[in-house]
C-alpha cells in the first residue's frame, strides 16, 4: 500500500495545514512559500494519479486518501482566502468581488462533499463514477483561482514593503486582479454545471436509490 502515489497523496494531506497557516504570517515571503507549496500539491495530484495508473498501483488506500486530500486542500486554502479578503485594511480585497463571499465558499466545498456522497451511493450499486471533463475543467480553474489569490496576497504585501509605483505596477495589478476575479467566476459556474451534469448523467441511479 505504501507506494509512491500513496506517499505523494499523504504528503499533500500533510502540506494542507501548512498552506492554510502560511498566508496568515506577516510579510510576502510566507505567502510566496504558500503559493509554491500549493502549486507543488496541485501538480502532485495529477502526478500521483498518473503514476498509480501507469504502474498499476491503484489501491483501496489510494482511493480513500486521494479524494480526502483534495477536499482537505480545498478547505485549507479557502479558509485563509475567506479570512484575509475580509482584512480590516481591505489590502487583500479581490477585484470585482471585494471579498470571497461565504455562499461561494460553501458552494465550492459543498459540491465536493455532495459528490463524495453521490459516488459512495453509486458504488453501493456497483457503479463507478469517473471524473468527467466538466469536473476536471472545474478543478483547473479552481486551482488557478486559489494559486492566483495566494500570489495576490504576496503581491499586495510586496507593494507595501517596497512602495513600488508606476505604470508597470498598475498594469500588473489590473491583470493579476482580473485573473483572480475571472477564474473565481468560472470555477463557480463550472462547480454548479459539472454537478448538474453528473446528476443528469446518472439520473437512473438516483431513481434507483430513491426506491
Amino acid at each position: 500500500m505504501w507506494n509512491l502515489p500513496n506517499i505523494l497523496t499523504l504528503a499533500r494531506i500533510a502540506l494542507a495545514p501548512v498552506i492554510a497557516l502560511l498566508p496568515f504570517i506577516e510579510g510576502y515571503w510566507p505567502k510566496v512559500i504558500a503559493f509554491v507549496i500549493f502549486v507543488a500539491a496541485a501538480v502532485s495530484d495529477v502526478v500521483d494519479g498518473y503514476l498509480a495508473r501507469s504502474r498499476k498501483q491503484i489501491t483501496d488506500l489510494g482511493k480513500l486518501l486521494d479524494p480526502a486530500a483534495d477536499k482537505l486542500l480545498l478547505i485549507a486554502t479557502l479558509v485563509p482566502i475567506y479570512w484575509l479578503t475580509r482584512h480590516p485594511t481591505v489590502l487583500y480585497g479581490i477585484p470585482w468581488w471585494g471579498s470571497l463571499p461565504l455562499w461561494v465558499a460553501v458552494m465550492l466545498v459543498g459540491r465536493e462533499l455532495l459528490m463524495t456522497l453521490f459516488r459512495w451511493q453509486a458504488q453501493r450499486h456497483g457503479v463507478v463514477i469517473a471524473a468527467g471533463r466538466e469536473g476536471k475543467l472545474k478543478v483547473i480553474f479552481q486551482d488557478i483561482f486559489i494559486g492566483a489569490t495566494i500570489a495576490w496576497f504576496a503581491w499586495k504585501d510586496f507593494l507595501v514593503k517596497t512602495g513600488i509605483t508606476g505604470r508597470m505596477r498598475d498594469a500588473w495589478d489590473e491583470f493579476h486582479g482580473a485573473v483572480v476575479a475571472v477564474t473565481l467566476a468560472l470555477a463557480l459556474i463550472l462547480t454548479v454545471y459539472s454537478f448538474v451534469v453528473y446528476l443528469y448523467r446518472y439520473r437512473a441511479l438516483l431513481r434507483t436509490a430513491a426506491r
